[in-house]
């Protein structure tokens, strides 16, 4: 498992997957206008969508609230990306950048009132390339990590990715404790941090690893397991996918423990940037605050993660 990308045991090319086949309609649907008005989410409250409630997640202190700083000359932020980690960046029809990070890019530079760029990389040069200057900043679903702080200052977080239980439909676990779910079988992919996460705190249940998240879902849509726990990125899209058949859903809450399942990902930028810093944690802050996070994690997110 990577120690950058913020990924988890699912794969990246079943992600990748998982994603198309659930929501590759949203390649279609028009540009948002950022300037528009939206209502505000509040922290944790749910959002009504027509499938499902889907709680949004505040990352942001409403009692900070970051000063957007002097630019100076500063007219342009050119963002360093990639384009194959759908729904975060992937290309389009028209074979430009699209995804939640291309957005989210855009948004914070019309919220500052400078141009954007979107440079596509290879995910493993891209903090070589911000530190040789070809870039301004990453926006790439980079973890923030002892070893990315040592390459790069990095922003406020603006996601992270919880671990989820899923079970069948007919299952009659809705909330999950360790006392509720002693005894039962749980499917987790073998050397993962969902493994050692339930061997840690789950461990009274009866734990099947599995080589890959694709069999240990299905041992869940055959009833072979009573639970299957893992990324909630993942498991959101296989859940709106044809490869669940509808077979299952989330069942109790989002584990965010750091020590497991990381700090978050934040925007990085080179180390000692403390204008564009405090600048794109302006705009970050802002965009929660219009409702723009929002919209965009519903667009690309129809299965709430958290």
């Amino acid at each position: 498992m990577s120690n950058l990308r913020f990924l988890s045991c699912f794969g990246r090319r079943s992600l990748r997957n998982a994603f198309l086949r659930a929501a590759a309609f949203l390649v279609l649907l028009p540009a948002m206008h950022y300037a528009a008005p939206h209502a505000k989410a509040q922290a944790q409250t749910p959002a009504p969508t027509q499938a499902q409630e889907i709680l949004i997640p505040r990352f942001w202190d409403p009692k900070r609230r970051p000063e957007k700083p002097n630019l100076g000359r500063m007219t342009t932020i050119r963002f360093l990306a990639e384009d194959d980690y759908p729904p975060f960046h992937f290309r389009g029809p028209n074979g430009l950048p699209i995804g939640f990070n291309v957005d989210m890019a855009r948004a914070i530079c019309e919220e500052l009132g400078v141009t954007c760029t979107i440079q596509v990389r290879r995910f493993d040069t891209l903090l070589a390339a911000l530190e040789s200057g070809a870039g301004d900043a990453v926006i790439a679903s980079i973890a923030i990590t002892p070893e990315t702080r040592k390459k790069a200052d990095f922003t406020d977080r603006y996601y992270r990715t919880p671990a989820r239980f899923v079970a069948r439909k007919d299952s009659p676990l809705r909330e999950i404790a360790p006392a509720r779910v002693a005894g039962r079988s749980i499917a987790v992919v073998a050397g993962s941090a969902h493994e050692a996460y339930i061997r840690t705190f789950f461990a009274e249940t009866a734990i099947r690893s599995y080589p890959s998240a694709p069999e240990a879902l299905a041992a869940l849509k055959k009833g072979e397991v009573d639970l299957a726990f893992g990324d909630g990125i993942s498991l959101a899209f296989w859940l709106n996918g044809s490869d669940s058949e509808g077979c299952c859903a989330f069942r109790g809450g989002a584990y965010t423990e750091s020590r497991f399942f990381g700090e978050g990902v934040g925007i990085a930028v080179k180390t000692g940037n403390e204008v564009l810093l405090r600048a794109l944690n302006h705009a970050l802050a802002r965009l929660w605050e219009r409702g723009v996070f929002t919209d965009l994690y519903l667009r690309y997110f129809p299965v709430g993660f958290y």
